[in-house]
């Protein structure tokens, strides 16, 4: 008979936090599942427990194959993050999905999460929000998050780590404006807590004469009606993904350019051009 996946969350800080269901549900585990095995055994020192431990880190995932072997085989796995929720913005989630498809019982441990913690505390509108994790890193990607997240309704929920802070504060004061209200939550529940509601201009600037510490959730408040209702301006990125669309269909280089361009800022030729350089830049599939 198989086992069974149980996500056990862990305290965020605090180990004064710990459910005693977290603590029987480790004890009775086969094994525990960590995305970091040295962060893991400590908390299981803390319990005086001992057990064997796989790491399932965003770069071991090819681990995942193991563990749900060794659940389809009749043992019983806690899967666990460095702190919180497992499986929120952390790559245990694709254990889940893969154990649910293979049709594994996979059973919630709940405790604190870090996003919700901070989120009641903030100050912000928690009546909506939207949880965004960590923005992207690549530039366009980011940028693109980001000019998205300009016209968003609801409180935003981030995650940011001491040493990209300011550059992240930069990029939402330059996004948002910098009169944007902002909470921002470090080391939740831990003996350095802070919680402080300012603006991103007023956080942008205090972060660059003080060194950030700790890990940070921001909560930010959303976009007021007349941000929210913005005409979302057409970039060139856009308008040569339409006409690759148009080239699947059947068009020609230059018809496909010529009608994605029409009525936008673009001229023909600039579409042109930038459909003919992704073209160059594509591998030879013939030669594959």
């Amino acid at each position: 008979m198989p086992g069974t996946l149980y996500l056990v969350a862990t305290p965020i800080g605090n180990l004064d936090d710990m459910p005693p269901r977290v603590a029987a549900t480790f004890a009775a585990a086969d094994f525990v599942a960590a995305e970091d095995t040295r962060v893991t055994l400590r908390l299981l020192n803390h319990l005086g427990l001992k057990k064997p431990l796989v790491s399932y880190y965003e770069h071991a995932l090819h681990h995942g194959e193991a563990i749900l072997a060794r659940i389809e085989a009749g043992e019983d796995c806690a899967l666990c993050s460095d702190a919180g929720m497992p499986c929120i913005s952390d790559p245990g989630a694709v254990l889940v999905k893969d154990a649910l498809d293979r049709g594994i019982r996979v059973v919630p441990v709940p405790g604190a999460s870090a996003c919700v913690t901070a989120l009641a505390v903030s100050g912000q509108d928690t009546s909506r929000f939207v949880f965004e994790g960590f923005l992207p890193q690549p530039k366009k990607e980011r940028r693109a998050r980001l000019d998205v997240l300009r016209r968003e309704p609801r409180t935003i929920l981030l995650y940011e780590a001491p040493h990209k802070l300011r550059a992240t504060l930069d990029d939402l004061v330059q996004t948002l404006g910098p009169d944007r209200s902002v909470t921002l939550c470090r080391e939740l529940t831990k003996l350095h807590e802070e919680i402080v509601k300012t603006t991103l201009g007023a956080a942008a600037e205090h972060y660059r004469a003080n060194d950030p510490r700790g890990e940070y959730v921001l909560v930010v408040a959303g976009a007021g009606p007349e941000t929210a209702g913005e005409e979302v301006p057409l970039t060139r990125a856009d308008v040569t993904a339409a006409a690759r669309q148009l080239l699947e269909q059947g068009l020609s280089l230059s018809a496909a350019a010529k009608q994605a361009a029409a009525g936008t800022p673009f001229a023909r030729g600039e579409i042109y051009k930038a459909l003919l350089a992704e073209r160059e830049a594509a591998p030879d599939e013939a030669g594959e």
